[in-house]
This record gives structure tokens, sequence and C-alpha cells, in this order.
């Protein structure tokens, strides 16, 4: 591939973001570029005291149908589509009256931001750009003579290659730009598409397109040898995604795994209810716990697994105070997420050069709606995200004896942390506080028992007279299928249980549970998490 260079002599502007508009416009005029545009830009480049051609003189036709045509023209789309070697296209620019168009400018009508801010079904059908895209995808296709630009963050880039190659391109810019035109437009597309199915309750159309921004490459994916990176998508919630970084070095990918694993988590516990913290190790909790303020909860949710806590990812649901980091600062972790932070508390972490502070304005709703999506052998599988809460739960008793006061408290909460560690999964939670945590394991017993020994360790560490599981609840993602794994629990010294029942054998474990005592309830909701 040769540089082919292009002198630019004409460009066609037309944005809705005008960042950066009036210096890049100055800049091509400098170059002797004729400039060309559209409505509401030719206005702000002739109030800058340009030279501009609006494009209804470049026509011969007007505006019209409210600004929906005035692009969609054999002289504009000429300019930019006609190859410039072709003998056959110069004499049809010739016979015509077509002028080339050798730069195009274009950021399209902000549809992603006008369904962000909950506009209106028409308002945001009148914000879907046709004549942008049609222009954006012409000049790409034809890049081998047209630069086609669409964010303010290339006009840099096109200004370098004018000013150190005599008011041309290089084919090396114009092809890199228009892979990202491509890109930006089908991006686009898949918002426009998808809000097309959420407004006509559409749960598998035909065709599904995702598209997002780059937010950063990162040095490598979950292993060295994986190239990585992070973007963002339309779905504005909050959570890594979205935060704002205060300190530390970059987040890698299984940083920004992990923090989107706590901070989902930790959306469980309303601010106003409680004070609550999520620990998080490689995407599953390792402690999880309720407490008076943020200290107290840490200082719980630590005692579960304070081994796996090492070198881990910390979520809270209240603006980090200074009392909590001192405390967080003991031991050596990865990243802090939380809605905020305290100045106090922002100076102490800031001591700590490689520990990540991750301020995100406010909590995910666990309730909302929206999809998630994971690659396979040559296709997506795409769900609607498990906004199923406890809150809106019935639990019913399945057994002679029902849970008291307190031990139903505490099955709300860990059936509240089940629900975001990976299946199969057991969770021990006693005082508001997980004691116990089995995440992954192939055998629902399994992941008892081995829940049960982490909380043996734990005790054995707090010198413990016995382990936290003694006379706690149990949380079960989804039913026992035999008795075994409940009759595990209850050996760890488990006094109740939340499942969600729907075993062809739930007689069995219901039997099981009244021959020992134990109080059980049903939620009728399962929770996997693979």
């Amino acid at each position: 591939m040769t540089d082919h260079p292009r002198r630019v002599t004409r460009a066609l502007l037309s944005v809705s973001d005008k960042t950066g508009l009036i210096e890049f416009a100055k800049a091509l005029a400098a170059h002797d570029v004729e400039l060309v545009s559209t409505g509401g830009t030719a206005k702000a480049i002739a109030a800058a005291g340009l030279k501009v051609k609006d494009v209804s003189d470049l026509t011969g036709f007007p505006e019209m149908m409210d600004g929906r045509v005035k692009t969609l023209h054999p002289k504009v789309h000429g300019g930019l589509l006609a190859i410039r070697d072709s003998k056959e296209h110069a004499e049809a620019m010739k016979a015509h009256g077509i002028a080339p168009i050798d730069l195009l400018v274009v950021n399209l009508y902000p549809f992603e931001a006008t369904v962000d801010k909950g506009a209106g079904f028409e308002d945001c059908i009148e914000n879907i750009d046709i004549g942008g895209p049609a222009m954006i995808r012409a000049a790409a296709k034809n890049h081998d003579d047209v630069a086609v630009v669409v964010e303010a963050d290339d006009y840099k880039a096109v200004l370098d290659e004018l000013a150190a190659n005599k008011g041309a391109t290089t084919l090396t810019l114009r092809r890199r730009l228009a892979a990202k035109a491509y890109a930006r437009t089908a991006a686009y597309d898949a918002a426009i598409s998808n809000w097309f199915n959420r407004q006509l309750e559409i749960d598998a159309p035909d065709f599904r397109a995702f598209g997002g921004k780059l937010i950063q490459s990162l040095r490598y994916g979950e292993n060295p040898h994986q190239t990585a990176a992070f973007y963002a998508t339309p779905d504005k919630r909050p959570g890594v995604s979205t935060a704002r970084q205060l300190q530390g070095k970059e987040l890698s990918y299984n940083n920004i795994n992990d923090t989107d694993a706590a901070y989902e988590c930790i959306g469980e516990f309303d601010t106003k209810r409680t004070a609550a913290c999520v620990i998080v190790k490689h995407a599953n909790p390792c402690g999880v716990a309720e407490g008076s303020n943020l200290v107290d909860a840490y200082r719980k949710a630590l005692a579960c697994d304070s081994t796996s806590a090492f070198g881990g990812i910390i979520a809270m649901n209240r603006a980090l105070d200074a009392d909590t980091a001192r405390e967080i600062t003991k031991i050596f972790t990865e990243v802090i997420i939380a809605p905020d932070a305290s100045e106090e508390a922002i100076t102490i972490i800031g001591a700590r050069k490689n520990l990540r502070l991750l301020l995100a304005g406010s909590l995910p709703d666990p309730r909302t709606a929206g999809l998630t999506a994971k690659t396979v052998a040559g296709g997506l599988l795409v769900q609607s995200r498990d906004n199923a809460v406890v809150d809106d739960m019935t639990f019913k008793v399945v057994t002679k004896r029902a849970p008291s006061d307190a031990e139903m408290r505490d099955l709300k909460f860990a059936f509240r942390v089940a629900k975001h560690v990976k299946s199969n999964t057991i969770i021990y939670a006693k005082d508001l506080a997980t004691v116990g945590i089995g995440a992954g394991q192939m055998s629902r017993v399994d992941s008892a028992r081995i829940a049960a020994r982490k909380a043996q360790d734990a005790a054995s560490e707090l010198k413990l007279a016995e382990p936290l599981t003694k006379g706690s609840v149990v949380a079960s993602d989804a039913f026992f299928p035999f008795a075994d794994g409940m009759l595990a629990c209850i050996e760890a010294g488990a006094t109740a249980v939340v499942q969600p029942g729907g075993s062809m054998r739930d007689d069995e474990v219901i039997k099981a549970a009244d021959e020992h005592g134990i109080a059980m309830v049903f939620t009728g909701t399962r929770h996997f998490r693979h």
C-alpha cells in the first residue's frame, strides 16, 4: 500500500457536536480548503468570520421537510463517491456540474443522548440521522480519495497530515478513518434498533446488534497473551464504565470485570436502609456484610474470608469515609469503588499510589431492565438482566417450623448475595454478614462443604471457639436436587434455609428439614449465574 496522497480542496462539515469545530474550520481555511456546510454548522462557521458555502447553494435545493432533506442529493453523494482516477466518473461530474468533496466531517444527531435523557418516542425518532450516515458510508467507501471524520478527536490527525503533506491526506489515514466511520454508523444503528426493540417489547429480534465507544485499550485480556479493550455502550448504568478514577494505575481487564461484579452486588443494598460492603475476588464475592456504618460493614465482610480478600476489589454503597479508608489500607487492595468519597478519605487512599479509587456517583438499580450477552462459538447468547430482587419476592414457608425474625432477616440478606455468586452457590450468613461462601462448583454438596471449610479457616484465624456457620442461615441459588446438599449445610450448623424450590424431590428435602428442626422457605426465583 502506497501513501496515495490526496489534496483536500473542498470539505463538507455538518456536525451536531460543535466541539473544536471553529478551530478546525479555521485551520482548513488556512490550507485554502473551500468550506461547505449545513444549517447550524454553517451559521457557526460564518459567525466566526469564515467564508462558507451553504449546502443549498451546492445542490441548488433548499433544506426541506424540517431539515430531513438537505444532503441527500447527487451533487453531495457524487462529490463523495466519484473515483478521481476514473475517466467515466470525471466525465459524469463535468456533465452534471458535480464538484469533488475531499473531506467529510460529520457527527450524527445525538440519538443516544436523546434516549438517555428520557425523551418521548417522537423526539427520539426525530433524532435519528439519515443524511449523516449516508454521507459517512459514501465517503468511507471511497476512502481511496476521500477522508471522513466522525468525531472531533480526529481533527488533529487530519490537520497534522495536511501540514506534513502540503494539504493532502494519506491513504493510511483515510483507511483508518473509514474503518472508524463504519464502526460508528454500526454502533449508531445498533442503538436505534435496540431502542426500537425495547419500545415494541421484542425480546428476540431477527437481527441483534451491539455497539460501543472505546473507553480504553487494555494492556492485555484475562491473560498476557490475549488482547483486550473496554467499550462503553449506550446503557448508562452506574458502575465502572461511568466511574471517575481518582488515582492508581490503569485498570486491567480482570480489574474491570471484578469491579463490575462488586458494584452490581453492592447495588442490591439500599443506601438509605443500611451501610454495606462487598469484597470480590475473581468475579465472586468473598465477603459481604451490612453494618451500622461502612467501617463496621467492611470489618464484617473481611472476617468472612480475609485470605481471599487480599488483592481484592471493594465496593461500598455509601460515600467512602476516612475511618473506612484507613481500615481498608491495612491490607493490599486492588480497587475501591463507591458512589463518592470524603476529601479526607481521598487523601488517605492517595498515600497508596497503586490503589485505584473509583467514584461512580450513584448505585446501579437492581430492578432496571437491560440485556447481557456472552459469546459462544459462532454466536451470541443474549438475555435480559437478572433484575429479580429479594424485596419483591414472597418467601413461602414450607416446613413445620417458620424462621424467626432474625433468621428471616438473614435469609433475605443471604439470598440477596447468592444472586451475585457463581453457580452452584451456597451462602452461609449470620447477623447480616456472609460467614461462608461456596461458589462455582459442579456439585451443590461440594459448594456447601467448601463454604463450611472456609468458615472453619476463618474461625481459626479469628481465634473463635467455633465457626460462624453454627447458628447461621443458608441460601442456595437454585433448588436442592437431593437432600444431601441441605444436610451438609445442617451439619455445618445452619438452622434455616432459603432456596427457589421446584425440584422433583422437594418433598424429600422438606421432610429432611423437618426431621432436623430446620426452617425452610421457597422463593420461586432461581439465580443461576454462570
